[in-house]
């Protein structure tokens, strides 16, 4: 029988009731309930059973279980929304949670469980019918593939196509995933058949790749302007993070599931996932600075991030810039639902979001959030705080106690709201009071009074315990791997594997104990492309036109791992051994880094239970050459168990396996065929090495003379050919091959190609060192470096933009992931017409920037557009200032360019001291650093310029730029570097950055000055450079020998640039206020009723240059 009354949220509604249930910690709770204490129970949870029935369950959909967004019997909506159904699933599943400590609960446990799998179930048949766009969203990532995220609730037929609504939400089917997950744990059974397992596979793969998916996030908005452009979104990696740990090695049968039916997760995808997240938090996007989605990435139901100090400080940013008196704003000049809002378009026009700042609607569902995680942190003072607030905000009716949807600014209110923000009184939405029930945060209100009313405890809300950290979740002894957290002291188990018997003999010579794949037999030895070729099986249904996971190699995490498939043992070595078509490999010195930088990236990133298990393949091509001594050393410290500071246990593989992290592949087990997969073979050899003296060494090979290109190109193709083969130096070999290869692709030398004969010379180059000539050829022949697309990547979702090109031609910015292929093209594009070497050399140093702000970010601050050529062209000027005699950069060995680049990024840091005024401007300006409030200052010298900035020919407008952005927003700091991009010297860029932070601190300390029209910022430099050359007396100069003297003159010093350049901005700003005086004055002549004039005060200037902080 229903109650008449409803439990009104206090905090003190039920305490004679958490008196008696104090024993509510004790694990042993279901066995201690007394017969008045289950009474009690009985009775709190029927009068939410019947609150659920009339608030939430009546309006689910008959036929599929879907819930609309807006429940109401006078107006029923048919558009069901997958994001609104799952957290009503959840409900429905916290209130079966509940029941379940009952014995006699009516069936009730059983109802709501139902009613919970029907909605999941329902939402998963609306998007296998979909499978088509998820088989080719996992290999492009395109908005017009993505699922849908609005269906008819009856038929589960899409209803709103891509150009009407904006689908493509990863932390959709991220939050769907961890559901799912958090669910069949609890005992749940939603997963049916064996097709349905593979499309779950197949949504991870759709989740994996959500580090580099721009997306339109939780409010389906995409950025802040509404204008239909995609970003990455944190709140949306971090979800896709979430999920991917909850569902790794999830057995969607259940505990009696077969081996068939586990999800597997690429671990290299999920630390992309949380590195990225952790790098772009606490900011949400580009376009917004904060945003309220983050409260359920952060908190219940993802539990993305257990590194407080990270957490919190996104969290704070949400609740001081976002709280209200009536709730939590979504974002900034978030115009949804606001009086100002045209309701009739779709999309906002520019500069439209200026319309909603201090207007925008206030959420009270964000409060419920905040009170649910506060249970979690077993936060009582807090959560009693929220809850106080909340009660003003709910909606009495007759179906009990409703959450509005927001709050809004009515419209007689608009202007006194934006004049003194939060003053005014907000009206509640009809949606979730007069208009219907607004189930999302229904559903969340009534999780939070179960949490209150001690009826549900937070670990069967969170089955999988994801609010602890990983090191303190339930431990888990199965066939798959877990995310356990990393070990403080993890130990590295390092297995040496030598190509050959000879090669290990030699090795034995030196104490460095090595095997061979014939010793670790029946253990086998993959290399990385067959495991993505195991991998392509998972998932595979061709019933639903599934092809499994897309073929993309594994990272260093996955090779880590021990594996079992079809009957077998094998390990992968890293995709660093792997016998690759580009150069670097032939570097020893830059091998041997990179194999210190895998190292140290496993002692930080592994979160897999067991230990990683590192195998490094040893060629007979390593101990060749100069380097042997150095490899010795490197070989030596692992036999130490100490590489730089990580620990290691060197060790046979055999012994390694009870220890390693071991994965079991059983997915395999239904392939036709089993001998697909070929094995890492020993290379046979007829004699062994008898000493080092026996190894082939590179002899000295020079060129006696050297013919131009242009002697060459006028030469017949017989008469090169013969020039080929009678020259034996290398410069001029490839000199040959390469005017032969441009005049026909397709020639053939001696009955071989010429592609062929390019190919043995870059290896014999890179043998002999000779890498000016390793380029050229890998240029001619496009050679592209296997990592460069992830590498891109790395650095684009750490906020920073990348342009290829070379210095002084035009560039192309790299602002969104690119395929593999399409960058080829543009690099080739950009960089062929004036130097073919700078576009392998310009490979090298994106794989080398993608490393460095992986591991050490602090490298870049400053610096948000990464110029390839500019970069190059500091390199240059590097050698040049070293004072060594005249090197070619593309002559450099990989690992020197390598060693130079990080040299370029550190030096005015660490040596500032020791460089002149034009060597560190020279670099800061090549490098594109700016100090680190530059873009806030450059904001506030465009508040107070009508006109605008300009630089180089470039306008920045005040307008639309200040009404569609914000100061501390990414995309500003964005548009303020493509102006800078126009300015094509590096010491003049800088010297432009700093006339900007003494416009900035002029205009700061005198308040009452602005400019009335727009900043000329090259007339400013001229001004100064003209006032620099009077002042010394330097008229007699050329104009080159005062603009070297200009650039090497210290800022803050007597007669110091800053001084200058002070001085044309206060001319500039005197000039404008005399030119609007004088035309005050004519306006005051022509009307006769005026007769008095009123001057504009002087401004006062009280410059303290001594104490500026410009300059470095």
């Amino acid at each position: 029988m229903e109650c008449g009354g409803e439990r009104r949220w206090s905090t003190s509604s039920c305490s004679s009731y958490r008196d008696e249930m104090r024993y509510l910690d004790d694990p042993a709770f279901p066995n201690n309930m007394t017969h008045t204490n289950t009474s009690l129970i009985v009775e709190m949870l029927d009068e939410y059973y019947f609150r659920f029935k009339r608030q939430i369950l009546q309006y689910q959909s008959c036929t599929l279980g879907l819930f609309p967004s807006i429940g109401s019997k006078s107006n029923p909506s048919k558009v069901a929304y997958v994001r609104d159904s799952i957290y009503c699933a959840m409900a429905s599943w916290a209130m079966a949670q509940a029941y379940r400590r009952i014995d006699d609960d009516r069936g009730r446990n059983h109802e709501l469980s139902q009613a919970c799998v029907k909605c999941m179930r329902g939402i998963l048949f609306c998007w296998i019918r979909q499978a088509d766009r998820v088989e080719v969203f996992k290999k492009n990532q395109s908005p017009k593939c993505a699922l849908h995220s609005v269906f008819d609730m009856i038929t589960g037929d899409s209803i709103l196509e891509d150009e009407e609504y904006d689908h493509l939400q990863i932390d959709v089917v991220a939050l769907y995933l961890l559901t799912i997950s958090q669910m069949t744990t609890s005992g749940l059974q939603i997963v049916y058949t064996t097709d349905e397992v593979n499309f779950i596979q197949n949504l991870v793969f759709y989740v994996e790749r959500a580090y580099r998916t721009p997306d339109f996030g939780m409010w389906e908005r995409g950025s802040k302007y509404n204008n239909g452009i995609t970003e990455l979104h944190a709140s949306s990696i971090g979800m896709a993070k979430a999920a991917l740990e909850a569902v790794n090695g999830c057995n969607m049968f259940g505990e009696n599931g077969a081996a068939w039916s586990v999800i597997f997760v690429d671990i290299d995808a999920h630390n992309r996932n949380r590195t990225i997240f952790e790098s772009i938090l606490p900011r949400e996007s580009s376009s917004k600075n904060t945003d309220a989605s983050l409260l359920p990435t952060l908190c219940w139901p993802a539990f993305a991030i257990h590194e407080n100090p990270i957490k919190y400080r996104a969290m704070g940013k949400v609740m001081r810039r976002l709280k209200g008196r009536f709730g939590i704003k979504r974002f900034l000049r978030d115009g949804y639902k606001t009086i100002m809002e045209d309701k009739a378009r779709k999309y906002y026009r520019p500069a439209e979001v200026k319309n909603f700042d201090n207007i925008e609607c206030e959420w009270p569902m964000f409060l419920i959030y905040m009170i649910i995680d506060c249970h979690f942190r077993r936060d009582k003072v807090e959560k009693a705080q929220y809850m106080e607030e909340l009660q003003s905000l709910l909606f009495s009716s007759d179906d009990g106690q409703l959450v509005p949807k927001y709050y809004y600014v009515p419209r007689e209110c608009v202007e006194q709201e934006r004049a003194n923000p939060g003053s005014q009184t907000k009206v509640a939405s009809p949606e979730g009071t007069t208009a219907g029930v607004f189930l999302w945060g229904q559903s969340l209100f009534i999780i939070a009074q179960l949490l209150n009313d001690e009826l549900l405890l937070v670990n069967e809300l969170d089955v999988i315990r994801r609010y602890l950290p990983a090191l303190e979740r339930p431990k888990y002894s199965t066939r798959y791997s877990k995310f356990q957290g990393t070990a403080p002291d993890l130990v590295i188990q390092v297995v040496l594997m030598a190509e050959s018997v000879r090669l290990q003999q030699l090795l034995a010579t030196y104490g460095i104990q090595t095997q061979t794949p014939h010793q670790v037999e029946p253990i086998q030895i993959w290399s990385p492309k067959e495991l993505t070729k195991a991998y392509s099986y998972l998932g595979v249904n061709s019933k639903l036109g599934l092809t499994g996971r897309p073929s993309r190699p594994f990272g260093v995490l996955s090779t880590c791992k021990i594996y079992r498939a079809l009957g077998h043992t094998f390990i992968c070595y890293p995709l660093l051994f792997e016998i690759s078509d580009f150069y670097l490999a032939q570097d020893i010195s830059l091998v041997m880094d990179d194999c210190k930088n895998d190292l140290a990236f496993l002692s930080k990133c592994w979160k897999l239970h067991g230990r990683p298990t590192w195998c490094m393949v040893i060629r007979e091509n390593a101990i060749k050459g100069q380097n042997f001594g150095e490899f010795l050393g490197l070989l030596a410290q692992i036999k130490k168990g100490m590489v730089d500071g990580i620990h290691v246990r060197l060790g046979k593989l055999q012994s390694f396996t009870s220890s390693a992290c071991l994965e079991h592949l059983d997915f395999l087990q239904a392939i036709p065929d089993t001998d697909i997969f070929q094995p890492f073979e020993e290379k046979q050899v007829s004699s062994s090495f008898k000493s080092l003296t026996d190894i082939p060494t590179a002899s000295s090979i020079k060129d006696d003379f050297h013919l131009t290109e242009m002697e060459l190109e006028h030469k017949s193709t017989p008469d090169l050919m013969h020039y080929f083969k009678s020259f034996s130096g290398f410069t001029n070999q490839a000199s040959v091959l390469k005017i032969l290869y441009q005049r026909d692709a397709n020639t053939r030398m001696d009955g071989v190609p010429i592609k062929h004969k390019m190919e043995l010379l870059i290896t014999r180059a890179g043998v002999h060192k000779k890498w000016s000539v390793v380029r050229l050829l890998s240029g001619m022949l496009e050679k592209l470096v296997d990592s460069l697309a992830p590498s891109i990547t790395t650095i684009l979702v750490r906020g920073k933009q990348v342009t290829i090109g070379v210095f002084g031609k035009e560039e192309e910015v790299l602002d969104k992931p690119m395929a593999p292929n399409e960058l080829k093209t543009l690099l080739y594009k950009m960089c062929a017409p004036h130097d073919i070497r700078q576009a392998v050399l310009q490979q090298e140093l994106i794989i080398a920037i993608g490393k460095f702000i992986s591991f050490n970010p602090s490298l870049f601050d400053g610096i948000l557009k990464i110029r390839i050529g500019w970069i190059v062209q500091a390199m240059k000027m590097e050698i040049t200032q070293e004072g060594s005699h005249i090197v070619d950069i593309h002559s450099l060995s990989p690992h020197r360019i390598k060693e130079l680049l990080y040299g370029v990024l550190t030096r005015n840091k660490k040596e500032g001291d020791l460089r002149t005024p034009l060597q560190k401007r020279q670099l800061d300006g090549a490098l594109n650093r700016v100090p680190r409030d530059f873009y806030s200052r450059v904001w506030k010298i465009l508040e107070k310029t009508p006109g605008g900035i300009k630089v180089a020919g470039y306008l920045l407008p005040q307008q639309p730029t200040q009404s569609d952005m914000t100061m501390y927003e990414l995309n500003f700091s964005l548009l303020v570097e493509q102006m800078l991009s126009k300015v094509v010297e590096p010491v003049y860029r800088q010297l432009i950055v700093e006339a900007f932070m003494v416009v900035s601190t002029i205009l700061e300390r005198n308040p009452e000055l602005s400019f009335r029209q727009s900043v000329q910022m090259d007339k400013i430099m001229s001004e100064a450079f003209e006032e620099f050359r009077k002042d010394l007396q330097l008229e007699h100069c050329s104009d080159q020998d005062v603009t070297t003297r200009f650039f090497n003159t210290p800022p803050n010093v007597r007669h110091g640039t800053t001084a200058y350049i002070a001085k044309a901005v206060m001319k500039e700003l005197l000039d404008g206020d005399m030119r609007c005086l004088a035309e005050d004055i004519l306006i005051n002549k022509k009307d006769p009723c005026l007769n008095v004039i009123t001057f504009r005060g002087s401004p006062r200037i009280r410059p303290d240059w001594s104490k500026s902080h410009m300059g470095h």
